[in-house]
Order: C-alpha cells, then sequence, then structure tokens
C-alpha cells in the first residue's frame, strides 16, 4: 500500500510539468487552431536561461529565495519575449495561410531550436547535456514507516508552484476581461477583430503566457532531473502534446487531467512493470482515447460547414 503512495507521488510530481507545458499547447491551439510543435523547445531554451542565470549568480546567491526567484523570472520572461518574436516573425504571416503552411513552419521552428543550440559557438551551450545547477537542495520533506514513502521539498515545492501557474491561468481565462477577449478569439478571431478586439495583442500574448509556462515547467523538470541538453524540448514536448490531446486539445483542465494522468500511467508502468515500456503504454492510451473520445475526455467534436 505505501509502494503504491510513493508512485501516486512520483506521478503527480510528474504530471504536473506536464500540464504546465501541455497548457501553452492548448491554449495556442484554442486560439489559433495550431499546434505550436516548437513549443517543447521554448521549454529547452527557459531552462539554459535559467542555467545562465544561475551560474552568474554564483552557488551562494543562486540557493536564497531570491536567487531562485530570479531564475525562474529570467527564464519565463526570456521565453515570453521569445514566444512573441516566433508569433510575431513566424506565425502571424502565415494566419491567413492553409493551416499545413503554419503547422511545417511549426516544425521547422522546432528543429532549427533543438539544433541550433547544440552549435558551441558564441552563447549556444553546444551539444553536450550538462548538470543543471542545485538552486534548491534536495531534502527529504516528509517520511513515512522505514523510508516506504519519501517525499522530497522539491517535490512539494514543484506541485505548489505548479498549481500555482494553473491557478492563475484559469483565473485569467475566466474572469478577467482578457480571458474574455481570449475565448472571443478563440470562437472566431475574424468576428472578433470586427466587434474591436485587438486580435494581434490578444494571440501575441497568448504566445507569451505559454512559453512563460514552459519555461517555468522546464525549470521544474532540469531541478528533477538535473542533466539538461538541447534536444530536452523534444521530448518533454511530445509528451505534454500526448497529455492535451488525451484531456481534449483546447481544453484548460482537459490539459492539467490528461498530463497527470500520463504522469501517473508512466509511474506505475516503470514502478510495476518495465522503463522501456513507458513511452509505448502512454502513446499506446493515447490511440485508445483517440477511438473512443476523438476529441479527448473532455474534448468536443464539432461538425464543420463547408
Amino acid at each position: 500500500m505505501l509502494q503504491i503512495l510513493q508512485h501516486l507521488i512520483n506521478g503527480l510530481a510528474a504530471g504536473t510539468i506536464y500540464a504546465l507545458v501541455a497548457l501553452g499547447y492548448t491554449m495556442v491551439y484554442g486560439v489559433l487552431k495550431l499546434i505550436n510543435f516548437a513549443h517543447g523547445d521554448v521549454m529547452m531554451v527557459g531552462v539554459y536561461m535559467g542555467y545562465a542565470t544561475a551560474f552568474t549568480l554564483g552557488k551562494q546567491e543562486q540557493k536564497t529565495f531570491l536567487g531562485v526567484l530570479l531564475v525562474f523570472l529570467v527564464a519565463m520572461g526570456g521565453c515570453a519575449l521569445l514566444g512573441f518574436l516566433i508569433e510575431r516573425f513566424a506565425y502571424r504571416p502565415l494566419r491567413e495561410k492553409p493551416r499545413l503552411t503554419s503547422l511545417i513552419t511549426a516544425i521547422g521552428i522546432s528543429f532549427a531550436l533543438s539544433y541550433g543550440f547544440q552549435l558551441d559557438i558564441g552563447f549556444l551551450p553546444g551539444a553536450a547535456p550538462r548538470a543543471f545547477p542545485e538552486i534548491i537542495t534536495p531534502s527529504e520533506w516528509l517520511v513515512i514507516g522505514d523510508r516506504d514513502v519519501v517525499v522530497w521539498n522539491w517535490q512539494v515545492m514543484s506541485l505548489l508552484i505548479a498549481v500555482g501557474l494553473m491557478v492563475g491561468l484559469q483565473w485569467l481565462v475566466f474572469k478577467t476581461r482578457f480571458g474574455r477577449a481570449m475565448r472571443a478569439v478563440s470562437f472566431d478571431h475574424r468576428t472578433a477583430a470586427l466587434m474591436g478586439i485587438p486580435t494581434d495583442t490578444v494571440i501575441a500574448v497568448t504566445f507569451m503566457i505559454g512559453s512563460a509556462l514552459a519555461a517555468g515547467a522546464g525549470l521544474l523538470y532540469a531541478i528533477k532531473d538535473t542533466s539538461v541538453s538541447p534536444l530536452m524540448g523534444l521530448y518533454v514536448g511530445l509528451k505534454a502534446f500526448v497529455a492535451a490531446v488525451i484531456g481534449g486539445i483546447g481544453h484548460v483542465p482537459g490539459a492539467v487531467v490528461g498530463a497527470l494522468m500520463l504522469g501517473l500511467v508512466e509511474e506505475f508502468v516503470v514502478g510495476y512493470a518495465a522503463s522501456t515500456w513507458r513511452d509505448a503504454v502512454a502513446f499506446g492510451i493515447l490511440i485508445i482515447v483517440l477511438l473512443f473520445k476523438p476529441g479527448g475526455l473532455f474534448g468536443r467534436v464539432a461538425a464543420e460547414k463547408v
């Protein structure tokens, strides 16, 4: 029983990280009906921004509350700016083009970031994996039994940070004027523009928020796994995309539920089967869900008039 509890804790900790990245996918899709496959690589860029900030602060300062806060702010702010630039110069000129054009562009940006960061020139880090600085010293927050269940401080912090960001996003979307504008643009951006809503601004800010959330998730992931590399965004981004589709792409609570479900499934597969089955089971669940619920668990399939 205690072993199951430990797997539940580990699965929820992993799921919250997937959820933050999945929220970026679902926000962009909800507004533009675009799968931003570069989203995971934006997360990777945020991790390296946090790495550079922590390295600049030094071993003593980076572990203080202000140091950790600065690492998160720089990474999330930098990725928000990156998200704005990607939307402005890559996606906006293609907004009225066929969706396949934007999809191919997203894949191109993804590869440009992931493989561009493998160049060992200037400020680019190179292909070799690096150990992320220990900005949060691991310590046992709670121990049950004879170490049958161990809850680490970084797991609690990750959960609190992730839940706080998710609650803030939910409040922004459903309780603010900007959130109403975002939902109006997601319903029909052309009609929203005729009603006086600044659609370009709404879409740009949506990209910025999603990119900032991805950076926060990347830092939480790096604190957990410590090893970072330019290709890490491809793996985490793909898993988060699967989570968003399982929950219902475009549905904010659905993305969270799908991510938590994916984290729990992966943890139990690793704990009771084999780690090599983890990815196969995750994508198997995606196929099963789409067979019976094509719109995801919380999504709806709407008929489109042509």
